[in-house]
């Protein structure tokens, strides 16, 4: 696998990254903590490495800084937005990529089909109704300028696959699946882009090129946190490893506190929180029913699945008329099945 480009900017939310930081952050479940007392803060643009074994609950602290899992205590800051409060709102602008049970790409689809569908519900659920009332020929180009930014910044060349675009996706490799991810995260321009198992079965040549690419988009401007067994150099790093009296790390910690199974109480967002602007599909990612691979613990039940196009306030499309809305839904059906036959 060649070496990732490390020159292509990355597409960037507007204001580019933000700046994330945490304060006795810690979720408990009915058999114990999946994680506690982590502070930390990181500038705009940094590179966060959540490192620890696996049951350590590296996913939960991950889907909880993205505001997919509700904490138990303490807080977490987002740019301007604060967790537990504004977690719909640190939605709205975070993406998730290669999360296990949250993310999953589907291997009877390929290259191609992932990312023209992931374009066009980018397009109907996170647009202005001006840009959905815009002519098709300027919404396809738009999609197309999306993806090809996305793709660039992730490193995947669709012609160097063995079929192109067509390629399915359980003939890529672990690489090519990884940036895969990435890329359909991107479309979305997140200012925080989670990525978690990030060196689970790579090879040393492959983490460091993976690595190389986590940097690229950080330098780019786009605030990533990524969890690993073994963080890199350079990489500001969040420890999830449980520790004994003497300070020393003991691992993943008990049976019980890494099995907290799916009884982690899913929180409810405070109801006078302002819902401004409409979910992007970068974060369509979050299934209720997803579990950290480690701890078993359920993301917030606030969340949707991407059927459903993600978590927090529906669309902002309420001033559309009822045929404007119709003809569109009718047209990004016939686009999807297109896509689902080329």
């Amino acid at each position: 696998m060649d070496e990732p480009p490390t020159t292509a900017a990355a597409p960037t939310g507007e204001g580019g990254g933000v700046a994330v930081g945490a304060e006795g952050f810690g979720m408990e479940g009915p058999r114990g903590w999946v994680f506690r007392e982590v502070g930390f803060h990181a500038e705009p643009g940094s590179l966060i490495a959540i490192e620890g074994p696996s049951g350590s609950g590296r996913t939960c602290l991950l889907l909880a800084l993205t505001g997919r899992m509700k904490p138990s205590e303490g807080h977490a800051t987002v740019g301007a937005l604060r967790l537990p409060k504004q977690m719909a709102a640190v939605r709205r602008v975070s993406a998730l990529a290669h999360v296990p049970g949250v993310t999953d790409l589907d291997p009877a689809l390929t290259v191609g089909e992932h990312l023209r569908e992931r374009a066009l519900l980018q397009r109907r659920f996170d647009g202005s109704l001006r840009g959905l009332l815009r002519p098709r020929r300027e919404r396809t180009a738009q999609a197309e300028r999306r993806i090809d930014a996305a793709l660039a910044a992730a490193g995947l060349d669709r012609a160097s696959l063995p079929k192109g675009e067509r390629t399915a996706v359980r003939d890529l490799d672990r690489v090519e699946a990884l940036r895969l991810s990435l890329a359909l995260a991107l479309i979305g321009r997140p200012r925080l882009l989670g990525v978690d198992d990030t060196d689970l079965k790579l090879s040393e040549a492959e983490r460091a090129g993976t690595w190389a690419l986590l940097r690229s988009l950080a330098e780019a401007g786009t605030t990533v946190v990524a969890v690993c067994s073994e963080a890199p150099q350079g990489a500001l790093v969040v420890s999830t490893a449980k520790k004994n009296e003497n300070g020393t790390d003991t691992g993943a910690g008990t049976e019980a506190e890494a099995t907290t199974g799916a009884e982690i109480r899913a929180g409810t967002e405070d109801e006078t929180e302002p819902r401004t602007g409409t979910e992007t599909a970068a974060e369509a990612e979050t299934g209720a029913g997803a579990a950290d691979p480690g701890t078993g613990a359920q993301p917030d039940t606030d969340t949707r699945t991407e059927s459903a196009i993600d978590t927090g306030a529906e669309p902002d499309t309420q001033t559309a008329s009822k045929a404007d809305r119709g003809d569109d839904d009718k047209e990004m059906g016939d686009a999807i099945a297109e896509t689902r036959l080329a």
